[in-house]
């Protein structure tokens, strides 16, 4: 518990760290989105310089832009800590928060389920291949283990939406349901509709995560599988499932648990990259449309609660291993 407990109060420092690079990254370009408002009234609205110039200093008043950096981020972090106010998207016109039920909650759940897949077949594969070691379950292992963390999972996404869009014909790639079940509350077929439309997401971001699962615990399982206390399982006439299962898998998972703090966010990365793509609406296309805009307040506070959820995970990592290794909860 105490090796928990220090684990999470680390976090709020670098949490703190996170926010602060964060903000500070999207104000690294010139100009701002009243900028972007000055430009599009001048070309498209045809007002003067003047005018134009006018409203963009009425829009930065408004909206704080005008401030030095250090108070529009104290700002920020007061409504988000306080007021549960992430500030507005000027981009997408609405509330952050709106933006945030919206895509974070999708998001989360694509990457949670693309994690959980890709630790169990990968793991799976890992035993498999440790257990055949230079048979050829072990080489087709191998070779798919290279395979996915040598491909980019951008280009394995091009590749697949290629393939659906000009080989089968689909024309709904880019949505998360079909138009039938949009305004539809939440139920069994509209879960299952939306498992029809993420699953070339759910695929290449498993795919890759499970490579490098199923690296981890091969070479896990080939290090337990010499260690004594197996050799002398096995001297003591235990079937071999018996020495895998019991003695070999359990330490050898310690090491997995424990890269599932690093896994998380490759996964949530994958997530993002495929969506990107994909032009799913997720996390991942509304970053790069606020970042194109200047939308400051957009991406500082979904790059903060990803920043987050990661740190959540690592410490729920933390948590597991320390049910599976009692030299951690002796401490």
């Amino acid at each position: 518990m105490t090796y928990l407990i220090r684990r999470m109060l680390g976090a709020i420092p670098l949490l703190i760290a996170l926010s602060i690079i964060s903000f500070a990254l999207i104000q690294l370009p010139p100009g701002d989105y009243a900028d972007q408002l000055q430009s599009q009234a001048m070309s498209m609205g045809g007002l003067s310089r003047e005018d134009a110039q006018a409203m963009a200093d009425a829009y930065r008043e408004r909206y704080g832009l005008d401030q030095p950096l250090v108070v529009q981020y104290l700002s920020w972090m007061k409504g988000m800590l306080l007021d549960g106010d992430f500030g507005y998207s000027f981009s997408q016109n609405k509330p952050i928060s709106e933006l945030v039920a919206e895509r974070l909650p999708i998001t989360l759940l694509i990457a949670g389920l693309s994690h959980v897949l890709a630790t169990l077949v990968g793991a799976g594969l890992g035993i498999y291949a440790a257990t055949r070691q230079y048979k050829l379950g072990d080489t087709v292992s191998g070779l798919i283990s290279f395979i996915g963390m040598t491909t980019p999972r951008f280009i394995m996404a091009l590749v697949l939406l290629y393939w659906l869009v000009f080989g089968l014909g689909l024309t709904n790639v880019s949505s998360l349901f079909s138009p039938e079940f949009i305004l539809e509350p939440w139920s069994l077929a509209k879960f299952v509709d939306l498992m029809t439309h993420i699953w070339p997401v759910l695929l290449i971001a498993v795919f890759g995560g499970m490579a490098y699962n199923l690296r981890v615990m091969r070479s896990n399982m080939l290090d337990v599988l010499q260690a004594q206390y197996v050799e002398t399982a096995r001297a003591k006439g235990l079937s071999r499932r018996r020495v895998v299962l019991k003695h070999a898998v359990p330490n050898a998972s310690h090491p997995l648990v424990m890269y599932q703090g690093v896994a998380l966010p490759y996964m949530i990365a994958g997530e993002l990259e495929v969506a990107i793509v994909f032009a799913l609406p997720t996390v991942g296309p509304l970053i790069v449309s606020a970042m194109n805009a200047q939308d400051v307040f957009v991406v500082s506070t979904f790059m903060l609660l990803l920043a987050v959820t990661l740190v959540i995970g690592n410490i729920i990592a933390d948590a597991l291993l320390t049910l599976i290794d009692p030299r951690l909860r002796k401490q």
